[in-house]
């Protein structure tokens, strides 16, 4: 299958990973948008789904797989019918959100016996929301004298608290989470997962990749060199490099949404056929990685599509609800898109 050609992110903001993206939202009564030149409220908070009942209905369940915690949701036709095996990265918000499982499942409803690994050991990321909330609460006690005279500036000054607090919480996860400690885990799980669900990776002959927000980054290592690229892009040393030795794509096809955290040595790297959905003007994957990532592509022949997606917010391709009908729509095209791009392959 022949390439797209690439479609170029022109509004998106010159790549800065010192600059923080603005906190004001995309949308009326949404909550705000990517914020800071890492993860923001939408990579680690769930969004509100549209009813109670449907997050009653998941249909998967949390398992053990070669020692690693993993939801797994299979085909309704399974074993009869082995599927594909598909290995499902998340976000910062990890396995036990309603919100990927349920996302999970949808896969799983398309034929995928669906493997979601805990990529972060039972350490998910910090909830933003409670992160404000908390440092919100604790700005009251240190700034009262503001409210008599300026009630404006006091909510100026929790507002900018509350970012602060929340950028530091994630930040420090982001430290305990680096490629050289997440990637073992994957390893480990995609292990277990091919002999655990042989019959499936057999009939798909080989692993499907899908990765969100933080785990896109994941899916575009597997789609290159494996592990060893983590360690050689990320400077592993030590015990935390041994036993990366891989040296092709663990997973034969990925297809990725408004990642998070990825390089250009990363989307460089990348071997296998991969379809990107980006977000206009998304401040986490910022244009000149998307350029260098489309060109790299063109220049090392690896079959992909890109879509730009613009009026949605960072996040938007993860159940949950939104009360403009475009983003669901997108939502819906984005998903309909990464099927097809795993079916054709």
């Amino acid at each position: 299958m022949a390439a797209e050609e690439p479609q170029v992110a022109t509004k998106a903001p010159e790549s800065d990973a010192q600059t923080p993206a603005s906190t004001t939202s995309l949308f009326p009564n949404d909550t705000p948008a990517q914020s800071g030149p890492t993860m923001g409220e939408h990579c680690t908070t769930d969004r509100p789904l549209a009813s109670a009942d449907r997050a009653s209905s998941v249909k998967g369940e949390v398992t053990s797989i070669n020692s690693v915690q993993c939801y797994v949701s299979k085909p309704s036709e399974y074993p009869h019918s082995p599927g594909k095996l598909l290995l499902f990265l998340t976000g910062g918000t990890g396995i036990h959100s309603v919100n990927n499982q349920l996302q999970a499942d949808k896969y799983a409803e398309k034929g995928y016996l669906v493997v979601m690994p805990d990529q972060f050991g039972g350490d998910a990321a910090p909830n933003a929301a409670a992160t404000v909330t908390a440092a919100s609460s604790q700005d009251d006690a240190i700034a009262p004298a503001a409210s008599s005279s300026s009630p404006s500036l006091l909510e100026r000054f929790k507002l900018g608290a509350a970012e602060t607090a929340k950028s530091f919480f994630i930040d420090m996860w982001l430290a305990r989470h680096t490629p050289a400690k997440v990637m073992p885990i994957l390893l480990k799980a995609l292990e277990g997962a091919r002999e655990e669900f042989a019959d499936a990776v057999a009939n798909g002959g080989g692993i499907y990749g899908v990765g969100y927000c933080f785990g896109a980054k994941y899916i575009m290592l597997l789609c290159g060199n494996g592990a060893d690229s983590a360690s050689k892009n990320q400077g592993a040393s030590g015990d935390e490099e041994k036993g990366q030795t891989t040296q092709g794509p663990e997973v034969k096809v990925g297809a990725v949404a408004h990642g998070t955290l990825i390089t250009k040595d990363d989307m460089n790297g990348i071997k296998a056929p991969i379809y990107i959905a980006a977000v206009e003007n998304d401040p986490l994957f910022p244009k000149d990685i998307l350029e260098s990532g489309l060109t790299s592509f063109k220049h090392n022949g690896v079959e992909h599509k890109f879509q730009l997606f613009d009026g949605v917010p960072h996040g938007y391709a993860i159940e949950g609800d939104y009360q403009d009908e475009t983003i669901h729509q997108k939502q819906r095209e984005t998903f309909d898109t990464m099927v097809d791009w795993l079916e054709t392959h």
